[in-house]
């Protein structure tokens, strides 16, 4: 078993092999002077099971391109088999055509990504799951809540929790840790009028004196999770927290939150926090190492991956 890093979370990676008690594959994945993508493996990996972790966020094509080559490379060194170990699938919010003569680009990525050499994907929370069905190859789709439930019963003991779906489409991730807590459940009904722009339109279930927690796999500009904030609290919520996968967190997002009604935003490190992140006062990363690495294993000893959620 070998692993393998590129350039977009190279200290996920390293915790991943501190975990298999095994040191990273060394390997160059460096730029030409005209940003060419270069990959060269420095050790034979011939007939070996190996595994590139790379989440494909931003820079999303760089670090995609860094995947890609990196594939191609392994499968032109006669390894056993390749898996793409992707923490965070960039391209996800695309899975289906949004409107007239629009791309459905994580088909595209799929694709790619099977032929330039992977035999299967690894991945945590994808944004839609019949992306599942956009591969020819086998992929695990890990998930987040049982990281989450144990989180939340260690912080919040004791106090009087409603779980909250930030809109309707995210219910189903919502209602799995409010079922592992036996705690209510609560949607925010939104009205999107665009793009990146959000409108809270009601609260359904009485949060009144509740300490409010927001589920979602994904933070990007952030604005539909300070608005969900705020409604919240004026509808007589004690407080809200939020628990999020991915912390994409663009632009403007760590200062929206820390204006915001937020008390604690908590992230996974399926995207390497930037340094805003990271001086943030109401942002806070939990591992997922140990989730990928025993994954990892799994998948090498041909064990089975669905039960670490049973």
């Amino acid at each position: 078993m070998k692993i393998v890093a590129c350039n977009s979370n190279r200290p996920l990676a390293e915790a991943v092999a501190a975990t298999l008690k095994l040191s990273l594959t060394r390997a160059s994945v460096r730029r030409f002077a005209d940003m060419e993508v270069f990959v060269e493996i420095h050790e034979n990996i011939r007939g070996e099971d190996v595994f590139v972790v790379q989440s494909t966020s931003y820079p999303a094509n760089d670090n995609l391109m860094e995947l890609l080559i990196t594939l191609d490379a392994l499968r032109r060194s006669s390894a056993r088999r390749v898996t793409a170990v992707m923490p965070y699938f960039g391209y996800a919010r695309q899975d289906r055509k949004s409107g007239p003569r629009t791309p459905i680009s994580a088909k595209l990525v799929a694709n790619l990504i099977t032929e330039a050499g992977a035999d299967r994907v690894l991945t945590l929370d994808l944004h839609a799951a019949q992306i599942q069905g956009f591969f020819d190859i086998p992929v695990d789709n890990l998930y987040s809540e049982p990281l989450f439930t144990k989180d939340i019963q260690d912080r919040y003991a004791g106090r009087d929790l409603m779980i909250v779906s930030p809109d309707v489409g995210g219910v189903i991730r919502a209602r799995a840790i409010a079922t592992r807590l036996n705690s209510d459940l609560a949607i925010i009904d939104k009205r999107r009028e665009r793009a990146g722009v959000s409108e809270v339109m009601n609260v359904i279930g009485d949060v009144t004196g509740r300490d409010c927690i927001m589920i979602d796999d994904i933070v990007d500009s952030g604005g539909t999770l300070c608005n969900g904030a705020a409604a919240l609290m004026a509808h007589g919520a004690r407080s809200v927290s939020v628990y999020i996968t991915h912390g994409v967190l663009s632009g403007g997002a760590v200062a929206r939150i820390a204006a915001s009604p937020i008390e604690m935003m908590t992230i996974t490190d399926s995207i390497l926090a930037t340094d805003a992140v990271k001086l943030s006062g109401n942002i806070r990363q939990l591992s997922i190492a140990s989730l990928l690495a025993e994954a990892m294993r799994r998948i090498s000893e041909e064990s089975s991956v669905s039960s670490l959620f049973d």
